[in-house]
């Protein structure tokens, strides 16, 4: 145990070499507009789903694209489909479609 109030957290560094992001070029396929998003936050701070249960699209988006897919099956699940994170998107992300996309794949 340390001295001090505090421990050192380890590098969260990607080797993007490295990454599995095989299913994340499969949805990039499916929806062309994933690639636009510019993780402004807009569409998790209107979710629905997020003021009631653990669920932040822009994390699962940002981790998807890192091919962290271990945590995402039951993530996804949460997701109400209810579109409002499509309405204010300022890039036109069609996220309904994406999450849609990101389940089929995950459970593939």
């Amino acid at each position: 145990m340390s001295k001090f109030a505090f421990t050192i957290n380890t590098s969260n560094t990607l080797d993007l070499d490295a990454l599995q992001r095989d299913k994340a070029r499969e949805v990039m396929e499916r929806v062309p507009s994933y690639k636009l998003c510019i993780g402004c936050g807009a569409c998790t701070a209107t979710c629905t789903a997020g003021q009631f249960v653990n669920f932040n699209i822009r994390r699962n988006h940002l981790s998807f694209s890192h091919g962290k897919y271990d945590k995402l099956q039951n993530e996804m699940k949460n997701c109400m489909l209810c579109g409002k994170c499509t309405l204010v998107c300022p890039r036109g992300v069609n996220l309904r479609a994406l999450i849609i996309n990101m389940r089929r794949v995950l459970h593939g």
